[in-house]
């Protein structure tokens, strides 16, 4: 069967979960089960693969939805801890002497904030944390969501302190290697690691732009769809405070990645960055003069809310110092950060801790863990845990926390598991074994970015990052994204004379704008802010906004490529 068929077999369950949850407005409870069961029916009838197999690989996922469900109950406990105690209300009201301006307001929580924790964990955990945030400040459910996804994309690259770059491209060792010893001009690299820093020099350079442009169209966006007065100017108008947070993010992001490597511009970046804007908006530098806020939440449309109430009060009180509010974050940016970098001791040992599944139903190559200490959701909940005694909160409010936080997993789990069982699908359809896959074709991803590479030639580089945006829709992981992609990328490259370095680069931040629309990180985001059933709206909105930084992407790297690098190897 021919790629272009292979392609478009492969297509099929993504179309039916867009047309289900974007046209249809099924919730993803419903949609995604049925995608999973068109995603296996084109396994067995045109991949070949035994039944025995696709279950295994469905139970593959399984395995792996129930981590990221630990993530999401983590984040959903954090804040209905922290309503119960008070320190909820507490982060509200310095939030509130901070600035009461919303849009100040998601830059601080939707960009910086998030970029930290992106930059500590990845993991999807910058949405889980602060959409909840946002939403407790008084945002709309449905504006927080969106603000968080799509703020989440030029940290990524450099998630869980480099993650997506120093494994996610792992398997292009051998081929770094060849062609060093080839010495063909137009190599700056000598091994995997001086490859993979230049990868992240390259991909800053390719988010750049848009970790300044995509603020102020967002803040525009914001106050378009959620404003009284439907206004893209009100957001715009916020444009000097959007620069001023961008460059102060971007300085030390940048230094970082040219100097350091990829593990730390996130992080640093989003740490750094935080404290200046934090200081910045204290003293209403770059701040506009008007205040923007929502209207009354009495005037707000059904689809903007969910089951978890937005704040309604105006005003706020404290109940406890602003440091003894914000500790469990603080602690939890701590343990991450701790448990993160493996100079520290720490990572090998927590990863080491898993409840294995090895051979599922006596597959060899189908094996998934889960790695109960090393994954976020962990340390969200011991801090929890740890905040009960913290906030000196009583039983009454401990339960409270507790019953809500478990009533609020029902949905997404149906969600999650059907939805990480076509990934694994899709994943493993391209096995090499000529018993589980007797026509030896590619993967099901492999298949679809083979025919779009086809037909685009030498416009490669505009296509690049939205492959590797495919990937990240597909699989909910810059990292996985890579790994499937990665050596695809480069010998498309190498087939076209292109650098190598660019076209893996663009996949790397393709990758990491494919985020604000895959299909489960917008499932735990629902969850996290009560809008189970509301998936495909969700996508709706960040479709544009991944759309916009795909061809900002596809013209730097293209740039790159035929005028400024193209003597690159």
């Amino acid at each position: 069967m021919s790629i272009p068929v292979l392609a478009l077999v492969a297509l099929l369950p993504i179309l039916v979960a867009l047309i289900l949850m974007v046209g249809m407005r099924w919730p993803s409870t419903k949609a995604m089960p049925l995608a999973w069961l068109v995603c296996a029916m084109g396994a067995f009838f045109v991949w070949k693969l035994p039944v025995s197999y696709i279950a295994a690989l469905s139970l593959q996922g399984i395995v792996v939805a129930i981590g990221v469900l630990i993530i999401v109950f983590g984040a959903i406990l954090i804040l209905y801890t922290l309503k119960q105690s008070g320190g909820m209300e507490t982060i509200q009201y310095g939030m509130q002497n901070i600035s009461r301006d919303r849009r100040i307001q998601a830059i601080i929580i939707g960009y910086m904030f998030a970029a930290f924790i992106e930059g500590a964990a990845g993991f999807g955990t910058p949405a889980a944390l602060a959409a909840p945030l946002l939403l407790a400040l008084g945002f709309p459910p449905l504006a927080a969501a969106v603000v968080c996804l799509v703020f989440n994309s030029f940290p990524v690259t450099f998630g869980a302190v480099g993650t997506p770059v120093l494994v996610g491209f792992k398997s292009l060792t051998p081929l770094v290697d060849t062609a060093v010893a080839s010495g063909a001009a137009g190599i700056n690299f000598t091994n995997f690691e001086s490859f993979a820093k230049i990868i992240g020099q390259w991909a800053t350079v390719m988010h750049g732009p848009m970790a300044i442009i995509m603020p102020i169209f967002m803040l525009g966006f914001l106050t378009r769809f959620y404003g009284q007065n439907k206004s893209w100017s009100e957001g715009f108008a916020a444009w000097k405070f959007c620069v001023f947070s961008a460059v102060a993010f971007l300085i030390p992001y940048l230094l970082c990645a040219w100097i350091l490597g990829p593990e730390f511009p996130a992080m640093i970046g989003g740490l750094i960055g935080l404290g200046i804007i934090v200081a910045g908006a204290k003293k209403g530098f770059c701040v506009p003069k008007d205040i923007w806020d929502f209207g009354p939440q009495k005037t707000w449309p059904a689809e903007w809310t969910g089951s978890i109430t937005t704040a309604e009060a105006t005003e706020f009180k404290p109940h406890m110092s602003q440091f003894m509010a914000w500790l469990p974050y603080v602690l939890i940016g701590g343990v991450l950060v701790l448990t993160r970098i493996p100079q520290l001791g720490l990572k090998g040992w927590l990863t080491a801790q898993k409840i294995p599944f090895t051979n599922i139903l006596g597959f060899s190559n189908v094996s998934a863990s889960i790695d109960y200490l090393y994954l976020p959701g962990t340390p969200f909940i011991l801090i929890s845990l740890l905040t009960i005694l913290l906030h000196k909160m009583n039983g009454k409010a401990v339960s409270a926390a507790w019953t809500e936080s478990i009533a609020k997993m029902k949905a997404p789990t149906i969600a999650l598991f059907a939805a990480v069982a076509l990934v694994s699908i899709f994943r493993g359809s391209g096995v090499a074994d000529a018993v589980l896959n007797p026509n030896n074709y590619p993967s099901m991803p492999l298949a679809m970015a083979t025919a779009v590479a086809a037909m685009a030639g030498n416009a490669w580089p505009l296509l690049a990052s939205f492959v590797g945006g495919l990937g990240a829709f597909i699989t909910g992981s810059n990292t996985v994204s890579d790994m499937l992609f990665g050596e695809f990328q480069w010998g498309v490259a190498e087939h076209l004379n292109m650098p190598r370095q660019i076209i893996v680069a663009a996949q790397a931040a393709g990758g990491a704008m494919g985020n604000m629309v895959c299909i489960h990180n917008i499932v735990a985001a629902c969850a996290v802010t009560g809008l189970v059933g509301a998936e495909g709206m969700i996508l709706k909105r960040t479709f544009w906004p991944f759309l916009l930084y795909g061809v900002v992407v596809g013209i730097i790297a293209s740039l790159m490529c035929f005028v400024f690098l193209p003597h690159l190897f």
